[in-house]
């Protein structure tokens, strides 16, 4: 399994898919952090079969909230990513990555409800914990996966 965290270092609530690629590879596992443009992250995702995505959104949630999407299922909405600080980003290249056939056969993607995303701000508290929650679920995912 491979786990692409994206965003911008800098810009607040931007940061939450770094922050949580970074923990995963602190704990042993196969993450990266991807500036989450389209192109990037299909490079990224290249040859792979089993990929989580872990990004930012703005879709007027309350902050922190976690949300999951199977993008094999349906059409990706960009909308739920409208944060996004990237031209074509997440939904762009799950979308034509589907046009092109090269979609990973098992793709989510974790959303982590942003508030503020201002350059030069910090991640708010909701986020931090949601990011830590983020951490958690994937650990377990990956380690019932080594279990059967």
């Amino acid at each position: 399994m491979l786990i692409i965290g994206c965003g911008h270092p800098d810009c607040g609530d931007d940061a939450a898919g770094l922050l949580v690629a970074r923990r995963l590879r602190e704990l042993g596992l196969r993450a990266v952090e991807a500036s989450g443009e389209a192109t990037a992250l299909m490079s990224c995702w290249e040859g792979e079969t089993d990929v989580i995505v872990v990004d930012a959104t703005s879709s007027g949630a309350p902050p922190g909230t976690v949300q999951v999407w199977d993008a094999g299922q349906a059409p990706f909405v960009r909308e739920r990513f409208r944060c996004s600080t990237h031209g074509l980003g997440v939904a762009e290249a799950i979308e034509l990555s589907r046009a092109l056939g090269s979609l990973p056969p098992r793709l989510r993607i974790y959303g982590i409800e942003g508030r503020q995303f201002a350059p030069g701000g910090s991640p708010s508290p909701e986020v931090l914990e949601a990011v830590e929650q983020v951490v958690q679920r994937i650990r377990e995912e990956v380690q019932c996966m080594k279990q059967d």
